[in-house]
């Protein structure tokens, strides 16, 4: 009786077993993607630390959430070709080709340089409040005017090279929690206003292309609310004149706890 009772009891643990791995496609998925990581600097993790030394300027982090993704989930394959800076001139130009007809999934975030948000950040750190706002209207005109069409050729460009991929377009978070600012050191109210405005605008002409091309538009902004610079919690680099270019980009936290889990909840 004892022996036929362990064997009943083995039976059902593995039995229960199977079917937990039946019940997680998810996992199953994960572990055949092909992920390929493109776009900037908010991808490449500029601003998180613990760099990849063979990365250079383009400062791609371990603590980025590509490289998170991919540590979590044991894709297939998976390469991250982001880089501080890039532009969508620089996707087309050098990293689509990391894509292949076996890509089945690829992430970018791309725009913030083509609308030149950080010549926008430096003006707004080290000049006038005025000379703050022209420059972020400058920059809307921009993303207005020209940015829909650089990003409808490069998602299309993306798709061409990864014909079956599922391309997941994240977004930018707001910068400031402008329920603070009154209480908040650095800049003024009507800068932090600005500079979020912009950041909104440019995750209005993602998600536009984004759906245009049929592709997924993945937004951050709620995932970093109350994360926000002015909140004592920041998952992102306040203002330092000594580092502007990491200055307005998520640190190790905003990576992981930011962005990763949008992600993961978009990758499908």
């Amino acid at each position: 009786m004892r022996i036929s009772r362990v064997i009943v009891s083995a039976a059902v643990i593995v039995s229960s077993a199977a079917l937990a791995l039946a019940a997680s496609p998810a996992a199953h998925a994960a572990s055949t993607a092909r992920y390929v990581a493109l776009g900037d600097s908010y991808s490449s993790g500029l601003g998180a630390g613990n760099y990849i030394s063979s990365s250079g300027s383009c400062h791609l982090s371990n603590d980025a959430y590509p490289e998170q993704w991919s540590d979590d989930n044991s894709p297939a394959s998976f390469v991250s070709v982001a880089c501080s800076g890039a532009t969508t001139a620089d996707v087309i130009g050098s990293q689509v080709s990391a894509l292949s007809a076996s890509t089945t999934l690829a992430s970018i975030t791309i725009g913030g340089n083509d609308a030149g948000f950080a010549g926008v950040m430096a003006t707004c750190v080290l000049e006038s409040t005025s000379s703050c706002l022209n420059a972020v209207s400058a920059a809307e005109a921009f993303i207005t005017s020209q940015l829909r069409a650089r990003l409808d050729t490069t998602l299309q460009t993306i798709r061409t090279d990864a014909p079956s991929a599922k391309i997941v377009v994240l977004g930018y978070p707001d910068l400031y929690d402008l329920s603070k600012s009154s209480t908040c050191t650095g800049l003024s109210t009507s800068d932090r206003t600005a500079l979020n405005g912009g950041a909104d605008a440019l995750d209005g002409a993602l998600a536009t292309a984004a759906a245009a091309n049929g592709d997924t538009f993945a937004d951050v902004r709620g995932q970093f609310a109350q994360h926000e610079i002015c909140d004592s919690g920041s998952w992102l680099n306040s203002v330092d004149i000594f580092a502007i270019s990491s200055s307005y980009h998520p640190n190790a936290s905003g990576q992981e706890q930011g962005y990763l889990p949008v992600f993961t909840r978009n990758a499908g």
